[in-house]
């Protein structure tokens, strides 16, 4: 498998883009992991990896989103992502996710992206934008990688993205990709409308044959204004997936990433590590994006003319939702104890992020939910590429341990989990 992902690579991606993606990504990345480690001995938390989401506009409307697509477009600036990724190389940061929104609609996109060749960038899109010279654009950069979202069939894409003709546009958007030999991949949140046609071996082997490098198995959860939790993936579901990708890491020649398991197959929430948080396009910092509640921004104020680093690690909202969500769970907080969040933020009198102003509401009317931590199911990594590499660079990193999460596990999730335990091998 590994031999036939290496000729793959070779022989399918530009070598320049091969090398930037080793040298920014892998090494660079690699090191800041390190540096993060060396960081959570201090007491000190700067993520290694932020995720940026730099317009909030969107060309689709999907069931689900919690971003306020519709609302007036706000943008991070050119100069105020150049502060931010500087700043962030300060602190050893070369890795970085652009989200949005749709990032493509960012009018200066391109231009900001190549002014740190240097670093390296994810940006998370639905393709439907890139077109044949921008596909050109991103291999004359080099130091991105598009992963573009596919969410079902023709069908069902068109129901769950809110447009006519998704499908067969983002899919054009990857042949473009891959025709300029840009290292690509291809996303999907999983949910009931999906899981069945794209959690499968023929989809995989569709990717590999078009010339996909990667893929990303995302897991649906509910939030926003219409949250659609009918969508939601069962507990067996989600062990499914978790099975799936174990299994299809170690027999096919496509990478695939996922987030929220060590190599042992215990669960984590990657902001409660705090290897990863959210800026949102008003330029306000946020411990995951779903999580639209905010303390402190990017912008400098005159009140406020601290350092990105210093906004970091003084943040006391941010270390209490990292000391609340690991000491109450090994999965997503949001999705567990609501209730828990909400009373944290109001503690700390955190801002509303949103436009529509109604995150609280939201946060209050949720339902409990299991997320991705289901004790007595773990599911260990059978490749040994996937075990090394999680075992030095994307783990716990040891901030669970000596916690309880049976105690604060809401009731309902606790049967809920005793039941899946009871029913799944």
């Amino acid at each position: 498998m590994l031999l036939s992902l290496a000729k793959r690579m070779l022989l399918e991606t530009d070598k320049r883009l091969l090398w930037k993606l080793a040298w920014n990504m892998g090494l660079k990345g690699m090191l800041s992991v390190e540096r993060h480690k060396r960081r959570l001995k201090r007491g000190e938390v700067f993520p290694p990896f932020l995720y940026i989401s730099i317009i909030n506009s969107c060309n689709l409307r999907c069931q689900g989103c919690w971003v306020d697509v519709a609302a007036k477009q706000e943008t991070i600036k050119p100069d105020a992502f150049h502060k931010l990724v500087r700043e962030a190389q300060a602190m050893g940061n070369a890795f970085f996710g652009v989200v949005g929104g749709e990032p493509f609609m960012h009018p200066h996109l391109i231009e900001m992206l190549a002014e740190h060749p240097d670093c390296y960038f994810q940006v998370f899109t639905n393709g439907q934008f890139i077109t044949d010279e921008k596909a050109k654009q991103l291999r004359r950069l080099g130091n991105v990688t598009p992963l573009i979202s596919v969410e079902g069939n023709e069908i069902v894409s068109d129901e769950r993205r809110g447009r006519a003709g998704v499908f067969s546009k983002s899919m054009a958007g990857v042949q473009n990709c891959l025709k300029h030999k840009v290292f690509t991949g291809v996303c999907t949140s999983l949910c009931q409308t999906n899981i069945d046609d794209l959690l499968t071996e023929k989809w995989v082997d569709r990717l590999i044959d078009m010339g996909v490098m990667y893929t990303w198995f995302h897991v649906y959860r509910p939030m926003g204004p219409d949250a659609n939790p009918q969508l939601c993936l069962t507990p067996e579901q989600q062990l499914r997936a978790r099975k799936f990708v174990v299994e299809m890491r170690a027999k096919k020649p496509i990478l695939i990433v996922d987030a929220y398991f060590d190599g042992e197959g215990q669960a984590l929430c990657p902001a409660a590590t705090g290897i990863t948080h959210h800026i949102n396009p008003w330029g306000d910092i946020e411990p995951c994006p779903i999580i639209q509640f905010t303390k402190e921004s990017i912008h400098s104020s005159e009140a406020d003319g601290r350092p990105l680093r210093d906004k970091f690690l003084q943040s006391e909202f941010l270390r209490d939702f990292r000391d609340l969500a690991r000491s109450t769970t090994r999965g997503c907080i949001v999705l567990e104890r609501p209730d828990l969040l909400k009373q944290l933020v109001e503690k700390h009198g955190a801002r509303d992020a949103t436009v529509r102003g109604t995150a609280m509401a939201e946060l209050e009317g949720m339902e409990i939910r299991t997320s991705q931590y289901n004790p007595g199911n773990e599911v260990p990594e059978k490749s040994w590429m996937y075990r090394l590499a999680k075992r030095y660079w994307f783990n716990d990193f040891g901030v669970y341990r000596g916690h309880d999460h049976s105690r604060t596990a809401a009731p309902g999730l606790v049967r809920a989990k005793e039941a899946t335990a009871g029913s799944v091998p």
